[in-house]
C-alpha cells in the first residue's frame, strides 16, 4: 500500500476561515478588557514602606557652655563655648602659625580679626602651645618674657639664645612683628598678647588711655578696647597684664569690669596671666599669678640671680613657680639663660605657662 503525504494543518470548526479569525481577535480582546477591570477594581499596587533614615549618633566634639559676655551693647548672647581641656601641646617642635580657622571677624569691625574657639572645640590655647611633657614628674619653673618687640634687637636675642620653654609676651603697640614672630614659634616659643589695663600708679604710669582698659570707662567701652588689641597679631595662646612695669592692678581690682575681660578671655579659647605676684585662682578662665618678678629694681647680676633662687625654691616647694620679666634686657636675658641651664641637674623642668595655668576657680556654666 502506498504511502500517504500529510496534509498541511489547517484551522477547523469555529477557527476555520475569516470568520474564525475575527472570533479568535475578539476573544483576545474581550480577555485584555476583562484584565483592565480586575487592575481596576484592585487599584494600583502597594508601595513597600521605606523606613526614615537612623541619624548617626556622633559625640559632640564642642566645648560646655557658659554666658556670654556682653556684647558692645550691653546684650547678652544665650550661650558661649567654654574650653574645658587643659591648655597645652605634649609634642615637641615648632609651634604652630596662625590657624584661619582658629579666627573670626570683630562683630563691631569685621576687618579686625579675632581668636576663637574652632567648631571642632580646638582653642588657641592648645593649639599654639608649646610642646611639654605632661607626664613630667620633676617641679616645674616658668619665665615669662614681656616687653617683646618693643626693641628689636633685645627681642631677637630673647628668642634666639632662650630655649623653647620660655614663653614671651608681644607689645601690642609693637611694628613689624611679622619675622619676630616666625622666629619665635620656629625655636619653639609660645607667646602671649600684653593688655594694656590701668595700673595701681595711674597717671603717673599711662598704660595709653586711648587703648588701655580704664575703670572711668563702661565695660563695654572696655571690651571694645580689648578686641582691638586682641586683633594686633595672631597665633597667641593667651593674654597678660605685664606690660612693661605696669601690672593692670587697679582694672584687675575692680570686679565687674575685670570679669568681663576674664568672660572674654574664656570666650575665645584664651589663658590669662597676672602679673599680679601671689593672687589665688581666678575664676571663669585657666589663669595663673606670677610668684616673682625678677627685673624689679634694683636690676644687676647679683639680684637677678637671687630672684631666680627664689624662684627655684617656690618650685620646690609647690610644684610649680612662675618668673615674669617685663622687659627683656641683655643683663636679665645673659643671667636666665645661664640659670635654665642648671634646671635639669637641680631636678626642674623648665614649662612654658601653658602648662603652669590653673583651671578656673569656679566654672559659671549654664545647665
Amino acid at each position: 500500500m502506498a504511502a500517504q503525504t500529510p496534509k498541511p494543518w489547517q484551522p477547523s470548526g469555529m477557527l476555520a476561515g475569516w470568520r474564525g479569525l475575527v472570533r479568535f481577535w475578539v476573544a483576545v480582546l474581550a480577555a485584555l478588557g476583562i484584565g483592565v477591570g480586575i487592575l481596576e477594581t484592585l487599584g494600583p499596587p502597594m508601595r513597600p514602606e521605606i523606613a526614615a533614615p537612623v541619624p548617626l549618633v556622633r559625640s559632640d566634639p564642642r566645648p560646655a557652655l557658659i554666658p556670654a559676655p556682653p556684647d558692645l551693647k550691653g546684650r547678652t548672647a544665650a550661650r558661649i563655648p567654654f574650653p574645658r581641656e587643659r591648655p597645652g601641646r605634649d609634642t615637641p617642635g615648632p609651634t604652630t602659625d596662625p590657624d584661619p580657622g582658629l579666627l573670626e571677624p570683630d562683630p563691631v569691625a569685621p576687618n579686625l580679626k579675632l581668636p576663637r574657639i574652632g567648631v571642632e572645640g580646638r582653642t588657641p590655647m592648645g593649639a599654639y602651645a608649646a610642646g611639654f611633657d605632661p607626664t613630667s614628674q620633676r617641679p616645674r619653673v616658668g619665665i615669662l618674657i614681656a616687653g617683646i618687640g618693643m626693641s628689636e634687637a633685645d627681642s631677637l636675642a630673647a628668642i634666639k639664645n632662650l630655649p623653647g620653654g620660655v614663653t614671651l609676651a608681644i607689645s601690642p603697640y609693637a611694628t613689624n612683628t611679622d619675622r619676630l614672630l616666625a622666629a619665635a614659634r620656629m625655636t619653639e616659643h609660645e607667646y602671649l598678647l600684653s593688655i594694656p589695663m590701668e595700673p595701681r600708679e595711674y597717671p603717673a604710669n599711662d598704660p595709653d588711655d586711648h587703648h588701655a582698659l580704664m575703670t572711668s570707662l563702661s565695660p563695654a567701652e572696655n571690651l571694645k578696647r580689648l578686641r582691638w588689641t586682641l586683633s594686633r597679631v595672631a597665633g597667641y595662646v593667651g593674654i597678660t597684664s605685664a606690660l612693661g612695669p605696669m601690672r593692670g592692678e587697679r582694672l584687675a581690682g575692680v570686679s565687674d569690669q575685670f570679669d568681663a575681660v576674664l568672660d572674654e578671655v574664656a570666650h575665645r579659647g584664651l589663658l590669662f596671666v597676672d602679673a599680679r605676684t601671689g593672687q589665688p585662682p581666678l575664676h571663669r578662665a585657666w589663669n595663673r599669678s606670677a610668684d616673682v618678678m625678677i627685673d624689679d629694681d634694683p636690676i644687676d647680676a647679683e639680684a637677678l640671680d637671687q630672684r631666680l633662687d627664689a624662684l627655684t625654691r617656690i618650685a620646690r616647694d609647690k610644684g610649680t613657680a612662675l618668673g615674669i620679666v617685663s622687659i627683656p634686657r641683655p643683663v636679665t636675658l645673659e643671667r636666665i639663660a645661664a640659670w635654665t641651664n642648671t634646671l635639669a641637674a637641680k631636678g626642674l623642668a623648665l614649662a612654658p605657662v601653658s602648662a603652669l595655668v590653673l583651671p578656673p576657680a569656679t566654672q559659671e556654666q549654664e545647665k
